[in-house]
């Protein structure tokens, strides 16, 4: 891709995944151009690379709209994270050393500062998961594995359920980040692969139960509003 190709997925990307735009929003090449700073063709080749994450989907009549993905969607989504990071926690285990094992300290003594605050600092919680979970797979030194994770690790709608997750599911993110770092100082590869795997399996059903949750306050919204 070119640097205005990049400039404009990586823009258009940040949107989806923030909830600038937000699921079922249509997607126009000239808008989107404009907002990007540059011309359709680059914003073109950014959301056919966008189509192939799952961001953005196509209708039968070739017009273009934020991806919106159902619960089953979102389940499968989960169930090859547990495989894939936990491959990758596995192989993580025999390669990390003492900075690598500092560093995911501090990205949790982050997180547990920040779900402990009132109320809980959600944003910062989200961005430090993120850092956790991306060094991990930098340190499993595995391109496919990165390239099949890309776009199951971001998915924007589970950012924005997020903000609807319990402290106690927030608490038990942070403890088994806990685990697995417990994992990573004893080298043990089984370990970690099965603290990641249950890790990710956990995190789908509070995803589940949030948005649950936001779907029940939607629709009591919707009726106050009627």
């Amino acid at each position: 891709m070119s640097r205005a190709s990049d400039i404009a997925y990586g823009t258009i990307r940040e949107m989806i995944v923030s909830g600038g735009l937000a699921p079922g929003d249509p997607l126009g090449e000239e808008a989107l151009a404009e907002m990007c700073g540059v011309s359709r063709t680059p914003v073109r080749e950014a959301m056919r690379k966008l189509e192939a994450e799952l961001l953005i989907r196509r209708s039968e009549s070739q017009r273009s709209f934020v991806a919106d993905w159902s619960l089953d969607d979102i389940e499968d989504a989960f169930e090859l994270r547990a495989i894939l990071e936990g491959l990758a926690a596995s192989r993580a285990a025999t390669r990390i050393d003492a900075n690598g094992i500092e560093q995911l300290k501090s990205f949790n003594d982050r997180i547990g500062r920040a779900i402990e605050q009132k109320p809980a600092e959600i944003d910062v919680f989200l961005e430090e998961n993120r850092k956790f979970h991306t060094l991990i797979l930098d340190i499993a030194e595995s391109a496919r594995l990165k390239t099949l994770l890309q776009t199951l690790i971001e998915q924007p709608i589970i950012w924005r359920t997020a903000h609807h997750y319990s402290l106690h599911e927030l608490r038990r993110s942070y403890q088994e980040h806990d685990e697995l770092i417990s994992a990573f100082e004893r080298g043990d590869a089984a370990w970690a692969q099965t603290i990641m795997a249950g890790h990710i399996r956990r995190a789908f059903h509070a995803y589940s139960d949030a948005h649950h949750g936001l779907a029940m306050l939607e629709a009591e919204r919707s009726k106050k509003r009627a």
